[in-house]
């Protein structure tokens, strides 16, 4: 399994890696989402890259406008004596008796001009595993899917361009698949996997 260094220089791992699924819809529609605490707070993965998830606003950033159905992930990480961040989207779902994280790019490093022009953000999902002061979060993997598409095992709204799978399900579609492999180990095998320490 590999272990995730989830910022890149430009903090786009999700997006240009081959280790996760992308999705161009989320997983979750509003109706899904419910008020939390299970991942607030500051936590360090294995490869010393900080996650610092807070509650997200609706409107301006006063307490009666705090949205606890949604975060805002920061993280940072120091690579040759510069600290590099980006920001994501995050949602909780709970399908069955497992739960999900939806991930969406908001913000990254814009020092790189003509890249930026050629990123559309998409979501990716994860499952997510709750201990006392420790997440495990585990993507699925793309080749596991593409296998699985090749082979005339699943059928789900899709497009493939040669480079990579995007799925483009919407949520009630998205979520089926995910419940229905939600307890695959191979769904997850050569997938990204981040193992978090609350600090």
């Amino acid at each position: 399994m590999k272990t995730v260094k989830v910022l890149l220089s430009v903090a786009l791992f999700i997006f240009i890696s081959g280790c996760v699924v992308y999705s161009f819809y989320p997983l979750y529609t509003e109706n899904d989402l419910f008020p939390n605490t299970l991942l607030l707070g500051n936590w360090i993965d294995d490869d010393g890259t900080e996650w610092n998830f807070e509650y997200a606003y609706k409107g301006k950033k006063v307490p009666e406008n705090i949205d606890s159905t949604s975060y805002i992930l920061t993280q940072k990480y120091e690579d040759d004596e510069m600290t590099n961040s980006s920001e994501f989207s995050v949602h909780v779902v709970k399908l069955g008796e497992n739960y999900f994280l939806d991930f969406y790019l908001e913000k990254f490093d814009d020092n790189l001009f003509l890249q930026n022009f050629h990123i559309i953000p998409v979501h990716t999902f994860a499952k997510l595993k709750v201990e006392k002061n420790k997440l495990e979060i585990q993507w699925f993997d793309q080749e596991w899917l593409e296998d699985l598409l090749k082979k005339n095992r699943i059928r789900i709204h899709h497009e493939n361009n040669g480079d990579f799978i995007l799925l483009t399900a919407k949520p009630a579609e998205l979520q089926k698949f995910v419940n229905k492999y939600a307890d695959d180990e191979k769904a997850f095998e050569n997938g990204l996997k981040a193992v978090l320490t609350r600090k």
